[in-house]
């Protein structure tokens, strides 16, 4: 099926670029073929953004809201189909999609449908005694974003709802490898009224339009999802220019079992933790650090429910785990685990890709890892655990702190007391607290250190696409000011 790559101005855009396929990774099928968009649409796609911008800044609040409602309300209908569309072009089981991707997408623009008209800011008073002040918010402007292929609609959504809900206009490049979705999403906002170029898509190579986009000069902010080391290529781009940037890259989770842990509760909760969308998941589960009087148990626990694990067709509804994206990308997995062992690590169980077709990776714990090893240091972004002991509170917190990321933690514990202090003390975005991934709309989702910095989701990431203007008005009608006795005597 040929489809368009781009959309702008609010229409479908054939490019010109190169013929691209998008590859079921389940069964190494095409899903879909398309020209490829060209930094010249990447300009198209930015003049666009930048004329309708001034129209969609100065609607109402109340008007952007109606039409990011209608748009929850038609993606909300649209489920089923973007629900085939997520399954076939990343092979994501047809339960994570249709329970988690797609209504967790919908429930965000309706979130960010009601965001819109709640502009919250410092009282308007006379903080002078003479003058008048008062706060404004308005939109940063055109908002170039670079989203991953590891959650293509959501991280659309994430993205692009709340610079909408400010009143930013948007150019999106999704990934080559999974912009289905995103396309579907700007067809749909069109058709709940959004005007024409306030959201654009081009799909392309991230090498040319991906550094055309973070680069352009018209651009205002930059925001990224994706690995830290491209992250950083962006962030140095968009610097050129001096844009805003917003980035939520890698991350490296701890998972922290204490003594005094529901031990059932920690290993249900590694592996789901561990195992979603393949691992696939810059939040999931990878570093579990275990106290030494369970640990014994806790990886016996976590080895024998990962064998129950069914790997196998998304599309089948008995499926838990699908494929990882590319073969590129399993080698790369399988290549981390196959070295582990030279470096100190246990493969516990899986360690291997079942036979057949398709980019499959079967679940794998690795215990007794060493600190220095690189499959405990370094992102995977794969269906594996890795396992090491710790000694007591102060050595579970150290050992959580040791990486350069920060973006998501869990500790497991019944003291409420040692909950505070892993809540307090772990250097992550998020920690959850006997459970690791869930997340909501109302509550933000961003990083420290090399897992980036701003916020995805919730109020908090409005104010990444607001600019703090400070009006004030002289209430005196004297002119001649106190203060002008600093620059002059009187005359």
């Amino acid at each position: 099926m040929s489809v368009a790559s781009s959309w702008i101005d609010g229409a479908p855009v054939k490019t010109a670029g190169p013929e691209h396929v998008v590859i079921n990774p389940a069964t190494g099928a095409p899903v879909a073929s398309m020209a490829l968009a060209e930094p010249s649409d990447v300009d198209r796609a930015v003049s666009s953004a930048r004329t309708a911008l001034p129209g969609w800044a100065g609607a109402t609040p109340a008007e952007r809201s109606a039409v990011l409602a209608r748009l929850a309300k038609l993606a909300g209908e649209s489920a089923d189909a973007l629900v085939a569309e997520e399954v076939g072009q990343t092979g994501k089981p047809v339960r994570l999609a249709s329970e988690f991707d797609v209504p967790g997408s919908v429930d965000n623009i309706d979130f960010f449908a009601g965001a819109a008209r709640h502009l919250e800011g410092k009282a308007t008073a006379e903080y002078s005694g003479d003058h008048t002040s008062s706060i404004r918010r308005e939109p940063v402007g055109v908002v170039a974003t670079i989203a991953p292929w590891n959650y293509p609609l959501q991280m659309a959504v994430w993205k692009v709802l709340p610079a909408l809900a400010a009143g930013c206009s948007v150019v999106i490049k999704p990934a080559e490898i999974t912009p289905l979705t995103t396309l579907t999403l700007a067809r749909l906002a069109t058709d709940a009224g959004l005007p024409a170029g306030v959201f654009n898509v081009v799909t392309g190579a991230g090498a040319d339009v991906g550094a055309a986009l973070a680069g352009h000069p018209e651009v205002d902010m930059v925001t990224f999802t994706g690995s830290t080391e491209v992250g950083r290529r962006v962030m140095a781009t968009a610097a050129v220019h001096g844009h805003r940037t917003q980035l939520e890259l890698g991350g490296k989770a701890p998972f922290v079992v204490f003594d005094d842990a529901d031990l059932d509760a920690a290993i249900q909760g590694a592996v789901a933790g561990s195992l979603i969308n393949t691992g696939q998941d810059c939040t999931a589960a990878t570093r579990a650090l275990v106290h030494r009087d369970c640990y014994d148990d806790f990886v016996v626990g976590v080895a024998e429910l990962m064998g129950k694990i069914v790997v196998g067709d998304p599309y089948d509804p008995d499926t838990d785990l699908g494929p990882v994206i590319t073969s590129a990308h399993r080698d790369k997995i399988a290549g981390m685990v196959q070295r582990a062992p030279a470096q100190g690590g246990r493969i516990v169980t899986g360690g291997c890709a079942p036979d057949g077709p398709g980019y499959f990776y079967r679940p794998t714990l690795v215990a007794d890892v060493d600190e220095r090893s690189e499959i405990y240091r370094d992102e995977i972004f794969g269906p594996v655990l890795t396992v090491r002991p710790f000694t007591d509170d102060d050595d579970a917190i150290r050992q959580a702190n040791d990486t350069a990321y920060g973006l998501a933690a869990s500790a497991w514990t019944r003291d409420v007391y040692r909950a505070q202090r892993a809540s307090r003390q772990i250097h992550a975005g998020c920690v959850w607290i006997n459970d690791h991934i869930p997340i909501i709309s109302e509550m933000p989702h961003g990083g420290f250190g090399a897992s980036g910095f701003g916020k995805d989701m919730s109020d908090y990431s409005l104010e990444e696409y607001l600019s703090i203007k400070h009006v004030m008005s002289d209430i005196t009608g004297v002119a001649d000011k106190p203060w002008h006795r600093t620059i002059f005597t009187k005359r």
